[in-house]
């Protein structure tokens, strides 16, 4: 009994890769990655929910470890770390924005591929390399940005808490303080990947090393900046420490690109090291003229032949022209 191997057509990927996808195909492709995206979320909302009572445990650690944050239960007559709730539903809402919060990153791994899978048919190869390593790169930068917001949010709040006029016991509110530890956490993960921007400027060749380094007293003093403007910590620390975090990853940022421009040979071009005012010299090479080859004599012209005698005028038109 013989058998028959299958051939097997391009897949889904190759086709939008080369060219031979249909725009309604590109539309049908759409429509299932964003369906089984919309799954992953989905599942990892639920694993979020069921979870989210352990995360907010997470959360308050740095509010739980102030004095003044515990208060005295009359009925069990122990201390107990309590926040404030104004809304009725502010519990409930705040669980489910915290499984929302959790949902997006378990669920990263499916929403992530099947975004990769429907752009990276339009890259080229060395294109989907190189978005391979920067994605890499960029996981553990937000992650260790987030880690960092965290331990930050513990000095801050024992700022707050000693430099304000109440002094004492103070409570916060709960929904107040869980936006202000996430907004933390999240503007430290993205201006952790501020060095990729840089490198992703000068592998594409936008920009070199050189170019790069003397731009650092205005990087430094953006980074001020955005750190006093977009941290929500209205004390020293936390803006003190993230524009401190953004200089050194923009020095680091500098040291990766001069060790890509030395690698590619940036800056050893022919006019590098020359003004774009300097006037190009020219370069006498006269060629001395010797003698030259002797020239052959003129050879005979043949004699024209005769013109045909024009045909008379009335002869050469019709009745319609």
């Amino acid at each position: 009994m013989a058998l028959t191997l299958r051939r097997r057509g391009p897949t889904k990927f190759q086709q939008a890769a080369d060219g031979s996808m249909t725009l309604i195909e590109h539309i049908r492709d759409l429509r299932n990655r964003l369906f089984w995206a919309s799954l992953g979320i989905v599942a990892g909302l639920i694993v979020g929910f069921i979870i989210s009572k352990w995360v907010f445990h997470q959360l308050e650690q740095p509010y739980c470890s102030l004095d003044t944050s515990w208060q005295l239960n009359p009925k069990t007559g122990q201390l107990e770390c309590r926040f404030l709730v104004l809304g009725v539903g502010d519990q409930l809402i705040l669980r489910l924005k915290i499984a929302l919060w959790v949902g997006l990153i378990v669920g990263a791994p499916v929403w992530m591929y099947n975004l990769w899978a429907f752009i990276a048919p339009g890259l080229h190869k060395h294109e989907r390399k190189w978005a391979y390593v920067f994605v890499a790169i960029a996981a553990p930068l937000f992650v260790a940005g987030a880690i960092l917001a965290f331990l930050v949010v513990k000095h801050s709040l024992a700022f707050i808490m000693d430099a304000g006029v109440i002094g004492g016991t103070t409570q916060l509110e709960v929904t107040k303080y869980t936006s202000f530890v996430t907004s933390m956490i999240l503007l430290f993960g993205v201006a952790f990947e501020f060095p990729l921007i840089l490198l992703m400027l000068n592998f594409t060749g936008v920009v070199s090393a050189r170019r790069l380094v003397s731009w650092w007293r205005i990087v430094i003093f953006l980074s001020f900046a955005f750190a006093a403007i977009a941290t929500p910590d209205p004390g020293p620390f936390g803006m003190t420490l993230l524009a401190a975090c953004m200089t050194i990853l923009y020095f680091a940022a500098v040291g990766v690109a001069a060790i890509n421009d030395k690698r590619k040979g940036r800056g050893k071009e022919i006019y590098a090291d020359l003004d774009d005012d300097t006037i190009s010299p020219l370069e006498d090479d006269r060629v001395p003229v010797g003698a030259s080859d002797p020239i052959d004599g003129p050879t005979p012209i043949d004699a024209p032949e005769p013109v045909a005698k024009p045909r008379p005028l009335e002869g050469r038109f019709d009745d319609m022209t």
